[in-house]
């Protein structure tokens, strides 16, 4: 039998592996500034074009690297981080395994300028698919700029897969944050299509938290810190109020790392139970410091997922640090008991030495002695005698005897609940039916057939979800004025979302009369919506437009219009008037399909005069 095993080619392998480490631009974004990170550059310049689909340059001052090294730094498992298998759980560095740079040449250009501090000139480097087309000396300052172009432009398959640009962006701007929230203390910069996205200077963590989501989250900020022989924690959580029920801002960083745990989210969860709703999310951005030997970073391609030595310690010691700073800092309730201010210590008597107490005592006190008697007390004012008790019933036998009908009990009007045969009163129609709300929630009427019940949120989603739509196409939204503009505050790369919204949120009814870099002001909101529900609906419809990342605009205005209408929509547990559950019922049985909601759930069931004698057999 023939050998059928043979050895992949080099540009195959790094094609493969390519795969598993650039799965979009976002992936390169990463991969380059922790490069930059590892450098020791202080100061990082990240340029866009088309989202990353025609340019990612990365721009550092860091310590730049030889001819030699530049070269090397293309192949395959190159690296300098590691050198043994034991350097695997002694890392403090980002990238160790030497893929990335191999995987990136291999399905793009690739050009590298790099220059030492001691070296008189630097060297530049251009790659095509893991081939080295041209290598020359050049005058360039300290520090390496990489450019790659034309990702994925010899994979045309994988090219299609991208989203659009974005889409793309927004996962770009992720990853961009990470790493400025993971290093503080190093400047960054992020220029798209020739505009300034971010500037962002070296500073400390609050600031940094600050600057990337809006000056309005400094107020929100709990701190955290707890040092203990198997973890360090600091950082901060996002105070209760300001949970969200989506997964926004929450950010764990173990050893300068960004990683995601369920296991540790968890124990975040935890502490704040009781204090936010269950459907709700906090938020927080928390730093932890473990030895690198009780860790395993290498369990995931993208080294995002970290096995920890013992886990269950560190979840424990988290958990208990975040209930410490929320009751330290009077956000969680503690059992406190009030103390009298007057058992202090002044100031004054702090650094006095004590003195010894004298007793003095009398002597000729003899306790067998007979006291003086009391002589007659007198008093300055004179207090005349109340009237009796018998007076203040005078006049009452004239009363009674001026009125025509005695005193009986017949006369007595007792309060009571008038006795009825109906299960729900004053709900009766001139027709003889009947509509009523069972616990709130849902709305039950009789038709021909039977008996109908209907969910009062998803008919009003249904409602709301085909009337958006219809004003988003048409263009024929109701908006109603507000007296005073109302502003919030929101990070620039939602502010930047609600602008390329904008045109869509116009035709639902929404007035925006100014949008800036951390600020929106709305004069005008759709017919219907209350003023204070405004900010909620804002902060849901970006949630969802992150989390489904639609991408044709037929299905963006479909998203928003589901969004908005879930939002909008009538909540369970509220009250309905019947006037009010009569007219959900009209609105629904217009709708094009009123059986199902925007999500596909069923509106309403019905039950049968069949099915009712069923039940009675």
């Amino acid at each position: 039998m023939p050998d059928i095993i043979q050895l992949l080619p080099d540009h195959v392998a790094n094609q493969i592996a390519a795969g598993e480490v650039v799965q979009r631009p976002a992936s390169v974004v990463k991969e380059l500034l922790e490069n930059a990170i590892d450098a020791g550059a202080t100061e990082v310049t990240l340029v866009l074009k088309d989202a990353g689909k025609t340019l990612v340059q990365v721009i550092d001052n860091g310590i730049g690297m030889s001819a030699t090294d530049a070269r090397l730094c293309f192949e395959r498992h190159a690296t300098s981080k590691i050198k043994s298998a034991e350097d695997l759980f002694n890392l403090h560095t980002k990238g160790f395994r030497g893929e990335a740079l191999a995987s990136i040449a291999a399905i793009a250009h690739v050009e590298l300028k790099t220059k030492t501090d001691t070296a008189e000139m630097g060297v530049k480097i251009a790659i095509e698919g893991s081939e080295v087309t041209s290598q020359e000396m050049v005058v360039i300052p300290k520090g390496t700029t990489i450019s790659v172009k034309n990702l994925f432009y010899n994979i045309p398959a994988r090219r299609n897969f991208l989203k659009s640009n974005p889409v793309e962006t927004r996962h770009i701007i992720d990853e961009f944050h990470r790493v400025a929230l993971a290093h503080p203390q190093v400047g960054f910069e992020m220029i798209h299509n020739g505009s300034n996205v971010f500037s962002l200077p070296g500073t400390k963590l609050r600031q940094r938290i600050v600057n990337i989501f809006g000056s309005k989250t400094n107020e929100k900020l709990v701190p955290v810190a707890e040092e203990t022989d198997i973890v360090k924690v600091n950082g901060f959580v996002l105070k209760p109020e300001f949970a969200r029920k989506s997964r926004g801002e929450q950010f764990f960083f173990v050893n300068d790392r960004f990683i995601k745990s369920p296991y540790l989210h968890h124990a975040v969860a935890s502490a704040f139970e009781g204090l936010i709703k269950t459907e709700n999310h906090p938020g927080y951005f928390l730093y932890l410091e473990v030895d690198p030997h009780a860790i395993d970073i290498n369990i995931h391609p993208t080294k995002t997922e970290i096995k920890f030595e013992d886990e269950h310690a560190i979840y424990a010691m988290l958990r208990s640090t975040i209930k410490h700073s929320l009751g330290q800092f009077s956000i969680a309730p503690v059992l406190d008991f009030n103390r009298d201010a007057g058992f202090d210590t002044p100031y004054e008597y702090s650094k006095k030495s004590p003195k010894v107490p004298t007793i003095e005592v009398d002597k000729n006190f003899n306790p067998f002695q007979k006291e003086p008697k009391q002589g007659n007390i007198s008093f300055p004012f004179k207090r005349e005698k109340s009237p009796a008790w018998e007076s203040l019933y005078v006049g009452l036998e004239d009363e009674e005897s001026s009125n025509d009908n005695s005193f009986s009990l017949e006369n007595i009007e007792m309060e009571s609940e008038e006795v009825t045969g109906s299960l729900f009163e004053g709900q009766h129609q001139e027709n003889g039916k009947v509509t009523f709300q069972i616990q709130n929630k849902y709305i039950v009427s009789s038709i021909k057939s039977g008996l109908i019940v209907i969910h009062q949120n998803l008919a009003h989603q249904r409602i709301l979800y085909e009337e958006l739509l219809k004003n988003i196409t048409l263009h024929q939204a109701v908006s109603q004025q507000l007296l005073f503009p109302i502003s919030f505050q929101f990070s620039k790369s939602k502010v930047a979302m609600l602008q390329s919204l904008k045109e869509q949120l116009e035709d639902t009814g929404f007035v925006f009369s100014e949008i800036k870099e951390e600020l929106v002001e709305i004069s005008g909101v759709p017919s219907g919506v209350l003023e204070s529900s405004v900010e909620e609906i804002l902060q849901q419809l970006i949630a969802d437009i992150e989390t489904e990342v639609p991408e044709a605009g037929y299905s963006q205005n479909d998203l928003m219009a589901k969004s908005l209408a879930k939002s909008m929509a009538i909540k369970t547990g509220v009250s309905l008037s019947m006037e009010a559950q009569e007219h959900i019922i009209h609105q629904l049985f217009a709708c094009k399909e009123p059986s199902v909601s925007p999500n596909n759930r069923p509106v309403f069931v019905t039950m049968g005069i069949n099915d009712f004698d069923k039940k009675f057999m």
